[in-house]
């Protein structure tokens, strides 16, 4: 019986995670030559971008077959401001290899990785990269895993000649007495019938280590670790050994109910739309109807599976595989196919706390632009387009600069489109003091719509978002007038009291009362969706009024290594960004430095850093938390009509109706 195992390749950039898939499939016999990052000839980096700066940013999925398993490798970006498309990939995975540099070690996107994989549950080897490279150091980097990833950290085998091109990695044994003995007493942390061995003082066969190792590398418990080098192959055969002994394969009833993910979304040859799905449950066939998203359907029409190589045509696939999708025109990335998610989709990481207006370098391309940036956005959601109606301006969020120079040379290469960006600002968000409510009767001044609505606003669970409620009778509104509420609440809260995003919200309908259309069809007396679409706006924001919001900024938690000796300068800087020093520790010449920073810092404590430590300062740094901004509120300019004032709200409106 042939398995299926879906695999990501996790690493900081610049580890080697996309050398080590190049040998990957040149050691399985999928490829012929291994391609160079440096020269752009790699199997998974194919945006022109990609093979230009040497590094990944998009998922990218290869595929090979070993021992009877068909290995489903996805590759993923390094660089943190493309965390959002390693979110995606986490949703499919099986299991992980996580890369580490011999050289560099542990890193800030190492660690953020780590932690990721361990709060979802996923499996993971690691992988020690870069033996070869001068500065290698395999037991520096040992000590910093189990420190700083992982305290059930195993080494897996020995290294030698680190260095230089003859390095090597040797699997340990049954014979490998401190191999063995520390097997024993990580195992028996979780393995009741080892630990009555051990403390029985029985010698433990080697057959149960192994058995056991096996067993709790599956379910996440410990993690073997292995090393090698992705350019020499070295190790690599052992690392495809540990692969299929140590990571559990997909599972899934190919018979049960369709249930599926989608993490990536691409244009074809043809501007075609092309999904690529991880299924969980049951069977998707050619020509079937497939439910997708909120409220979608659609008719498959053609279907490729990757198995043992490039993705190939299939009639069907099946539950554990990931296959490529047509005919899904409204896909888009994150949609659950067939039946919803068993339960809640958390998200792994920060969203993005940056943004920016852009704009075309041609005016007669402003139309174009937002068409472009709106198929962009089906690829990845959280770029979030922002559309100011008011000033005509644009608005993306970003996780960071490198993201603005991806997105103008896409736009430029797939679109014709030259474009233009202002500086980057903090997106803050606004959360509930207390609860609020509002209610506007129709036939009753101030209200001109042929719609009574009543919203209550109230404190919402952390991470919830926003959820919509109901307190009136079953059928007392058409169904098509509360979805036009359900959605302009939604809408609505992109802006609060100053302009920034509500978060964990729960608004509740109190209150409805609607015209009927006589017997004999539709009249212009009759209330319509558009009353409730134009009145909720001035609703909820009265309601919001009374609840009161306050802002809340990013907060970045850092950790610095620093020369113990350049602590008091560092100390009146930090304070002068308004970092919040949390913990101090020194450890022989160095100094460890960890506390929080608002994110609109980050960078300028990134610039000062090397003049205040000799050039000799590493710092980590990722998204902690919202808290709430001390000083002057910042205020966002509105992009909508401003249902805040109701006269400047009701003109647009007027003026809608006049069109």
């Amino acid at each position: 019986m042939v398995h299926t195992l879906n695999l990501g390749i996790l690493a900081h950039v610049d580890a080697g995670k996309t050398s080590l898939t190049e040998r990957l499939l040149y050691a399985a016999g999928v490829i012929d030559e291994i391609g160079s990052v440096d020269k752009g000839s790699t199997q998974t980096d194919t945006l022109a971008l990609e093979r230009q700066r040497g590094i990944t940013i998009k998922s990218a999925v290869a595929s090979f077959a070993v021992g009877g398993v068909t290995v489903n490798l996805l590759d993923t970006p390094g660089h943190p401001d493309f965390i959002a498309e390693v979110e995606r990939v986490l949703t499919v995975l099986d299991g992980a290899v996580l890369v580490v540099s011999a050289v560099e070690g542990v890193q800030a996107q190492t660690r953020l990785l780590m932690r990721a994989l361990q709060r979802l549950k996923i499996p993971a080897l690691l992988f020690v990269n870069k033996i070869d490279r001068p500065g290698a150091d395999a037991s520096r980097v040992l000590q910093a895993v189990t420190e700083r990833l992982t305290p059930a950290a195993v080494a897996m085998g020995a290294t030698r000649d680190l260095g230089t091109s003859a390095a090597g990695f040797t699997r340990f044994g049954a014979g490998d007495a401190a191999f063995t003995s520390r097997l024993a007493e990580l195992l028996t942390e979780h393995d009741d019938s080892l630990l009555a061995s051990y403390l029985s003082g029985d010698a433990i066969a080697y057959h149960r280590l192994a058995r056991s190792l096996a067993a709790q590398s599956r379910q996440g418990l410990v993690h073997p670790v292995f090393f090698g080098s992705a350019i020499t192959g070295a190790g690599v055969d052992c690392l495809i050994a540990g692969i299929t002994e140590l990571l559990p394969a997909a599972r899934g009833d190919p018979d049960g109910p369709v249930r599926g993910a989608v993490f990536k979304v691409e244009r074809g040859p043809a501007g075609e739309k092309i999904g690529y799905a991880r299924l969980r449950s049951g069977t998707v066939r050619a020509r079937d109807r497939l439910r997708f998203g909120p409220g979608k359907a659609a008719k498959v029409t053609a279907i490729s599976v990757f198995d043992g190589g490039p993705a190939v045509r299939r009639d069907s696939a099946a539950a554990g595989q990931i296959a490529k999708l047509w005919g899904l025109a409204g896909l888009q990335v994150g949609d659950a196919l067939g039946e919803p998610p068993d339960g809640p989709v958390s998200r792994s990481f920060a969203p993005p706390t940056l943004e920016t207006v852009i704009a075309p370098r041609r005016q007669a391309d402003r139309g174009s632009l937002h068409a472009a940036l709106v198929l962009l956005a089906e690829q990845d959601p959280l770029i979030s387009l922002r559309q100011d109606d008011v000033r005509q301006e644009l608005s993306l969020s970003l996780y960071g600069e490198v993201q603005k120079e991806v997105i103008a040379a896409t736009l430029a290469d797939e679109f014709g489109i030259e474009v233009a960006f202002r500086e980057t600002t903090t997106i803050c968000v606004e959360e509930l003091v207390g609860a609020g409510s509002a209610v506007e009767y129709m036939d009753s001044a101030p209200n001109p719509f042929r719609a009574t609505l009543g919203l209550r606003v109230g404190p919402a669970s952390a991470g919830v978002g926003v959820t919509f409620g109901l307190e009136i009778e079953n059928g007392a509104l058409p169904a098509s007038f509360i979805k036009a509420v359900d959605e302009t609440v939604h809408q609505s809260l992109r802006q609060g009291l100053y302009g920034w995003p509500v978060i964990d919200c729960a608004v509740t309908m109190t209150h409805s009362g609607y015209v009927p259309p006589p017997p004999h069809g539709w009249s212009k007396w009759s209330s319509s969706a558009g009353d409730f679409r134009n009145l909720t706006p001035l609703v909820l924001m009265s309601a919001l009024a009374r609840a009161r919001t306050r802002v809340l900024e990013p907060v970045h938690r850092f950790r610095l290594e620093i020369p113990a000796d350049t602590l008091g300068p560092l100390l009146p800087a930090l304070a002068r960004l308004r970092a919040i020093g949390q913990a101090q520790a020194t450890r022989g010449p160095l100094c460890v430095v960890e506390g929080v920073v608002p994110a609109a810092q980050v960078h300028a404590l990134r610039e000062r850093l090397p003049g205040l430590t000799r050039g000799e300062g590493l710092m980590e740094c990722a998204f902690d938390s919202y808290q709430p901004v001390h000083g002057p509120v910042p205020v966002r300019p509105r992009s909508d009509y401003n249902p805040l004032s109701r006269p400047e709200y009701l003109l647009h409106v007027q003026r809608t109706w006049q069109r």
